[in-house]
């Protein structure tokens, strides 16, 4: 997607991802060592409130000082390069695959500009958009994966990213990284259609990837922070402690003997609900594709014990935490960051893969 990416001879190629949230930032830097991917360097900077406030820079000189300091802290080794992939925040991002007539590519712009107006609800000259066509056909029609992003929220991340002394080398939706991160891509294999459901500490984001591709996006204010919340009042515990129990007892017994259970249980069947709604939406939208196989639980709060049981029970379909490291080739090395965290790295996981990448980008 042209917009999101620019290509420059550089003799400098190096180039490394960080995906900004409301309360922290994460960066690393992939490289190869011969056939092996190696991370160079990582780091979580926690941003306090008021930084940045759903996507939106609230306080620029605090925004340029955490980012900074992200680069920085990097370790085991140093992040040297000035050229970042950057995420673009999923609640400020409309990622929608629509129908289009059977035309050339050239003949298809103004169709598919025509057919956005009526899918995003901002008028056209306020956002930046691009397209690409998709495999499969709905009748005489062409699928075609369309993206925009208000002006506004891109303007002001490139100025404070140059005021930060570093050059976006391109900007991506976080449910794609995520995607390249978690869905694994085999050679010669198909990818396994799925439900990408990520855990956040403000939202929760719900990701249809369809043969690798994110095609369809959506967020619900279901969090990490709002089942700590309803811990800690029922239990009369602290943050800390709710977070350690969700781990080490979480919710494998359902009934009304499991406390934890208890206090959460309206909160997690109001998220079957919403994962109900959008499993529906995909096979009403896009009924000339495969059903979704697979349901892949990411982000900080998917760590609950027996979490994926509850939701495999709940809904039928296979689910599991995902694994941002399953693209990556670490030979006989285990993964630099542990399992318990690495799904809090799935975006950023998937933003340095694209660094990696980057010569053979197009």
């Amino acid at each position: 997607m042209s917009f999101l990416t620019k290509k420059i001879i550089s003799l400098e190629t190096e180039v490394f991802g960080m995906d900004l949230s409301d309360l922290s930032i994460k960066v690393m830097q992939v490289e190869k060592d011969g056939k092996i991917d190696r991370v160079k360097g990582f780091s979580c900077v926690e941003v306090p409130p008021g930084v940045f406030d759903d996507g939106k820079i609230i306080n620029r000189e605090k925004a340029i000082f955490f980012i900074q300091e992200a680069v920085k802290k990097s370790s085991p080794g140093k992040i040297r390069t000035k050229k970042v992939f950057c995420s673009l925040p999923e609640s400020k991002v409309f990622l929608r695959l629509i129908s289009v007539p059977s035309l050339k590519e050239e003949e298809a712009a103004e169709a598919i500009k025509w057919e956005m107006e009526a899918n995003i609800p901002l008028p056209i000259d306020q956002v930046y958009y691009d397209w690409q066509f998709v495999d499969g056909r709905v009748g005489e029609k062409q699928n075609v994966l369309t993206v925009a992003t208000e002006k506004k929220i891109v303007d002001d991340l490139m100025e404070v990213f140059k005021e930060a002394g570093l050059e976006v080398y391109g900007l991506e939706v976080e449910s794609t990284a995520s995607a390249r991160s978690l869905v694994a891509q085999k050679e010669k294999e198909v990818p396994v259609n799925s439900l990408i459901i990520d855990l956040g500490s403000r939202r929760t984001s719900f990701i249809i990837v369809v043969g690798g591709i994110a095609c369809f996006t959506s967020s619900i204010p279901f969090s990490s922070d709002g089942i700590n919340d309803a811990i800690t009042k029922s239990l009369s515990i602290d943050v800390r402690e709710a977070d350690k129990i969700k781990l080490s007892q979480g919710i494998e017994v359902t009934d009304a003997s499991n406390p934890i259970y208890k206090s959460i249980q309206y909160l997690l069947e109001n998220l079957v609900s919403e994962i109900e709604k959008t499993l529906d939406f995909y096979s009403e939208t896009f009924s000339s594709f495969p059903s979704i196989e697979k349901i892949i639980l990411s982000g900080g709060g998917s760590n609950i014990k027996g979490f994926t049981n509850f939701l495999e029970k709940k809904l039928g379909k296979k689910a599991e935490i995902g694994n941002p490291w399953v693209n990556f080739n670490l030979g006989k090395s285990e993964p630099i960051i542990d399992n318990v965290n690495s799904v809090r790295y799935s975006t950023v996981i998937g933003l340095a893969l694209r660094g990696e990448n980057y010569e053979n980008q197009t």
